[in-house]
This record gives C-alpha cells, sequence and structure tokens, in this order.
C-alpha cells in the first residue's frame, strides 16, 4: 500500500521521523479479538469434524483479515488522532457484533456475520478514501484495495444467502479473494497495481501488533485450560497433572515465538530495502501460527475435560493438528526472518507424525503430555541453538 510522501501530507499520517509505538487505542482495539479467538476455539470445540475445521478456518480467515487490514491502517494513520480513534471504536463495535455471531454463522445469524465483516472490510476502506482526499499519494492504492473488498464482500453476502456447500464455496471465494489480493499488488482492471517496493510501513510497530495478536491467542490458550481446570469436579492429582501439561504446552509456544525470533523480526524488516514485502509475508505466516494455538486451546480443554478417556478419531486433528499447525506456522516466520527452516520444527513434526499411527491406543492425557513434550523439546533445542548463535557472531 503506497504510502510516498503526498503533495500535502495529511495531518492524520503518522510521523515517519521516529519510529512508531503501539498506542493504547491499539490495544483496547485488540481487546475485541480475544473474544472472536475464544468464539472461535469454542466453535471448533464443538464441531470436531472435517465440516467443523472447514467451516472454522473460513470463520478465522475473516476474522484475521478483519485485524490486519486495521493493523495496516494504523502503521500509516496517527491512531491517537481523534477521527481515526473514532474509527477504530466504531469497527469495534462491528467487530463484537461480528464475534458474538461467529458461533451461528453457519446458521440463522449468517448474514449478521457476512454483513458486519462486509461493513468492516469496505467501511474502513471507503473512510480513509473520504479522509485522504483526492490528492493524496495513497489514494490510488485505497480504491484498488476498495475494489477487492466490495467484491469480497458480495461473495460474503451471497454466500449468506446461500445454504451448506454454496455457502461454504462461496465464503472460500471471498477468503480467497481477499488473500491474493496482495500478491498480485491489488491489481485490477482500470486501476493499475501497486508494488510492495511503495508499501513503505513502520516495520517495528507491525512486528510488535503481530507478537500482541500472539499473545492474545495464548491468553485464550490459558483461559481455556483455566475454564476447564474450574470445571473439573475434583482437583485431584489426574487433574493437577493435566493443568501442568497444558500449561507447560503454552509456555513453550511462548519460548518458542518469543525467545527467539521476536526482536530479530521487528530487527529484519525495519532494515529491509521491501520493508512491505516482508510485512505482507509476516500476516501471511501469523495467520497459520495463530491458528495453530487456537487449535491448541481446543486440545488444552480436550486435556483436562477428557484426560482419562481414549483418543477418539475427532479429538485427533486437535491433540495433534494443534502443535503441527503452530510448528508449521513458525517455521514459516523463522524463513521469512531467518532465509532457511529451523530443524527443531522439522523434527518436531515428524515426532507430532509418529505419535499419530498408535494415539488411538492412548488416552487423551497421555498424547497431551506427548505432544507437550515435543513443544518443549523443540522450544529448548531452538533456544539453544540460537543462543549459541548469537554468541558466535558475537565473537
Amino acid at each position: 500500500m503506497n504510502n510516498k510522501p503526498a503533495h500535502h501530507a495529511s495531518a492524520l499520517l503518522r510521523s515517519r521521523h521516529a519510529a512508531a509505538r503501539v498506542s493504547n487505542e491499539e490495544l483496547f482495539f485488540d481487546l475485541v479479538y480475544v473474544f472472536a479467538v475464544t468464539q472461535l476455539s469454542h466453535y471448533l470445540l464443538d464441531h470436531l469434524t472435517l465440516l467443523g475445521a472447514l467451516q472454522t478456518l473460513l470463520l478465522w480467515f475473516a476474522v484475521w483479515m478483519g485485524w490486519q487490514y486495521t493493523a495496516w491502517v494504523t502503521n500509516w494513520f496517527e491512531p491517537t488522532a481523534l477521527p481515526i480513534r473514532l474509527v477504530l471504536f466504531g469497527i469495534m463495535l462491528v467487530a463484537l457484533v461480528m464475534a458474538s455471531a461467529l458461533p451461528q454463522a453457519f446458521g440463522e445469524r449468517a448474514l449478521v456475520f457476512a454483513g458486519c465483516y462486509a461493513a468492516i472490510q469496505v467501511g474502513r476502506t471507503l473512510w480513509v478514501l473520504l479522509a485522504l482526499g483526492k490528492g493524496d499519494a495513497l489514494v490510488p492504492n485505497f480504491r484498488r484495495i476498495l475494489a477487492w473488498t466490495a467484491v469480497s464482500a458480495a461473495l460474503w453476502i451471497m454466500g449468506a444467502l446461500a445454504d451448506g456447500n454454496l455457502r461454504l464455496g462461496l465464503w472460500a471465494a471471498g477468503v480467497l479473494c481477499e488473500y491474493v489480493a496482495p500478491m498480485v499488488g491489488f491489481s485490477f482492471p482500470g486501476l493499475g497495481r501497486s508494488a510492495t517496493s511503495d508499501w513503505t510501513i513502520d516495520g517495528g510497530h507491525l512486528a510488535e501488533r503481530c507478537q500482541l495478536f500472539v499473545i492474545v491467542a495464548l491468553g485464550e490458550s490459558l483461559l481455556a485450560s483455566g475454564v476447564a481446570f474450574g470445571h473439573a469436579k475434583e482437583w485431584a492429582v489426574g487433574a493437577v497433572l493435566t493443568l501442568l501439561v497444558t500449561f507447560l504446552g503454552s509456555i513453550a509456544m511462548w519460548w518458542m515465538y518469543f525467545d527467539t525470533s521476536s526482536k530479530d523480526a521487528a530487527h529484519v524488516i525495519e532494515h529491509s530495502d521491501d520493508p512491505g514485502g516482508i510485512g505482507a509475508k509476516f500476516h501471511y505466516t501469523h495467520v497459520v501460527l495463530v491458528a495453530g494455538i487456537i487449535v491448541s486451546a481446543v486440545a488444552d480443554e480436550l486435556v483436562i475435560g477428557h484426560g482419562e478417556h481414549h483418543v477418539e478419531w475427532k479429538y485427533l486433528g486437535a491433540l495433534l493438528g494443534g502443535p503441527a499447525i503452530y510448528l508449521f506456522g513458525n517455521a514459516l516466520f523463522k524463513r521469512v526472518v531467518y532465509g532457511f527452516t529451523p530443524q527443531s520444527h522439522i523434527g518436531g513434526l515428524l515426532a507430532l507424525a509418529l505419535i499419530a499411527p498408535f494415539a488411538s491406543h492412548l488416552s487423551v492425557a497421555t498424547v497431551g503430555a506427548m505432544t507437550t513434550a515435543v513443544m518443549v523439546a523443540v522450544a529448548v533445542l531452538e533456544s539453544v541453538w540460537r543462543r549459541r548463535s548469537r554468541a558466535r557472531a558475537a565473537h
């Protein structure tokens, strides 16, 4: 999204003379997405089928896209300015309604969910265009974004009016529309194309915004564990051990991301010749990474609430899929940051694959303990390797 200086700089744009910091307005805005992530994990927990997983995936993509586009806007525009602040609060209200409709998004509240999503994407872009005025250099880019979001919004509304597989297909097309658009520079007939080299963003701010969303998702994982433990009939040794297993799993996920790569990520994007291009990759990798945390939160509830039960096939997707998706997303993220895929993550994925064949003969708690052990091992190995690499570089 082009951020070259306009002929008349808008008073709403952030100053590029100093590093942008995440504002209280942005932190407040993220609170709505704590609720949205909770709703998504509960939806998946209640629909542990292949269809339920696909539905949850589409809903998650919509939630993430609404947050992502807003995060880019607040990278360019000053969120403490009253007009931007009011826009954020307006989006928050609509997002709150959208998140409330999530459990029935494929049911009676499909139109509410789709309408809210369309209103967020199209409404925010329209407001930016009106605020900038005709002469600003950002205008052509936002016109292209408006065109793409309008097409996507139409697909979401049509899907809400349809049923069954047709709704699933139309909503999938809507998701694909907005995820592909940045890859082709928002190229649209008659409106031209943007180049990632023109998306001059504040790398530190964008990296921090992504990190804060990871914290939001990890908070949901801890919340799921705490609620499930609170509902346990007896706080016997077994229940306490399952809580410890899920807690260590959350710590491992935090360690794997924040201890080994989050600071390096900010440095890489800040010093890149194409920060916009890397920023886009950050968002594509984080949508996978956070999805892994959401699925892992479902696994945590299963481990604490159904730990003594034998693993049913429907549980395997969450118990093994959550950690696997997180490892895969983290591997993609670190490939963007460091230029290679960590062997520890590949080893972790192989270890999870080895658990799968005999997992159905074990209890839920046992499989949960095994996946946590894998995650802890990957986090430790990655941390040790990273520290040794830094020590060598220092000498």
